[in-house]
C-alpha cells in the first residue's frame, strides 16, 4: 500500500510566490513529513531556510500544546525528482565572498545550523525521532542536512558527497562533527578531503547510512523503521539519549566551526570562485535537463 501523501503547503516567505517547503501529517503513524522543493535551484536558499525556520517554530508550538496532534517522528525528504538537496546557495556564496561580506556569510551559516539543530536535537530535546529520506543527490550542505537526523534512510542509487574541497573550501555546517561521530575523525577527514560522491550503498557499508532501501521504496523503508522503533520505543530513545550524552554534538561546537568556515570562505581566490561557478553551472544544466 502506498503511503505517499497529498501535499499541503505552509505559509511561505513574503515576497516569493512559490513555497519551498510542503508538509503532511500522517496521523495514523504519528509522522510529520516535510518536503523540500526550493526553486529555481534545489539548494538551501535563504527562502528555503526561512521556511524551515517557520516550520521549526510551528512544530515547537504544536508539540508544547496539550493537544499536540500526535507526532512522534519527523521525516525530511524532497519533492524534486532525483535530488534531495544540492547544498549551499553557491551563487549567494560567490556574491558574499566577492563583497567581503563577513556578516552575510555568518548569517547564512547560522541559518543552516538552525536547520541542522532542529534535526539533531529533535526540536530542542523534545521526544521526537528525526529521519532523513534521501532519494537522489545529497551534496555538500544537502549531505550535512541528511546526516543531522537521528536516522538516515537512503535509496540504493542515491548519491551523497561533499565537493567543497574542489573549490578550496570545506563543508562548514556540521559535516566534520557529524561524520567524526559516525566514522571517527580520521575516516571523516578522508571522506571530506576526497571530494568524492558516494553511493548510498557504499555509505551504508561504512556505517554512515542507517537504512538502505531499494530504489523507489524509500517511503516504505521509513514506515518499516518506524514500526521497528515502535516495538521498543522506550529502549530506542533511551539509547539515543545515552549516545548524545557520551559523545555530544553541541550547538556551540557547530557555531564555532562556522566561524572557521567564514574565515576560509573569505580567503578564496578568483580561481576558486571560478571553480565554484563551474559547479553551479553544471548543477543548473542538470536541473534544466531533468525538467
Amino acid at each position: 500500500m502506498s503511503h505517499l501523501p497529498q501535499i499541503q503547503t505552509p505559509g511561505h516567505t513574503q515576497g516569493h510566490d512559490e513555497p519551498n517547503l510542503s508538509t503532511w501529517h500522517d496521523t495514523r503513524y504519528r509522522i510529520m513529513w516535510y518536503y523540500m522543493h526550493a526553486t529555481p535551484r534545489p539548494c538551501f536558499s535563504p527562502q528555503l531556510l526561512s521556511e524551515l525556520a517557520s516550520f521549526r517554530d510551528d512544530m515547537a508550538h504544536r508539540l508544547d500544546a496539550p493537544e499536540d496532534g500526535g507526532i512522534d517522528y519527523m521525516v525530511l525528504a524532497s519533492k524534486v525528482p532525483g535530488i534531495f538537496n544540492l547544498g549551499g546557495d553557491l551563487a549567494l556564496f560567490r556574491a558574499l565572498v566577492e563583497a567581503g561580506d563577513r556578516d552575510g556569510l555568518r548569517r547564512y551559516a547560522h541559518a543552516c545550523i538552525d536547520m541542522l539543530w532542529t534535526n539533531l536535537s529533535g526540536i530542542d530535546g523534545r521526544d521526537i525521532t528525526t529521519i532523513s529520506l534521501v532519494q537522489g543527490d545529497a551534496l555538500g550542505g544537502g549531505f550535512e542536512g541528511a546526516l543531522s537526523a537521528h536516522v538516515l534512510v537512503a535509496e540504493r542509487s542515491a548519491r551523497l558527497g561533499l565537493p567543497e574541497i574542489l573549490f578550496n573550501l570545506f563543508p562548514g555546517m556540521g559535516a566534520y562533527s557529524l561524520l567524526s561521530r559516525r566514522l571517527g575523525p580520521t575516516q571523516a577527514e578522508r571522506l571530506i578531503l576526497s571530494g568524492q560522491v558516494y553511493t548510498a550503498e557504499a555509505l551504508h557499508e561504512m556505517g554512515v547510512v542507517d537504512v538502505l532501501a531499494e530504489d523507489g521504496e524509500g517511503e516504505m523503508a521509513v514506515y518499516a523503521y518506524v514500526a521497528r522503533e515502535n516495538k521498543a520505543r522506550n529502549g530506542y530513545r533511551a539509547l539515543r539519549r545515552a549516545r548524545a550524552l557520551s559523545n555530544p554534538v553541541t550547538r556551540e561546537e557547530l557555531l564555532g566551526i562556522t566561524e572557521v568556515w567564514v574565515d576560509a570562505a573569505l580567503k578564496l581566490s578568483t580561481r576558486d570562485l571560478r571553480m565554484m561557478q563551474r559547479l553551479t553551472t553544471q548543477q543548473e544544466r542538470r536541473i534544466s535537463k531533468a525538467a
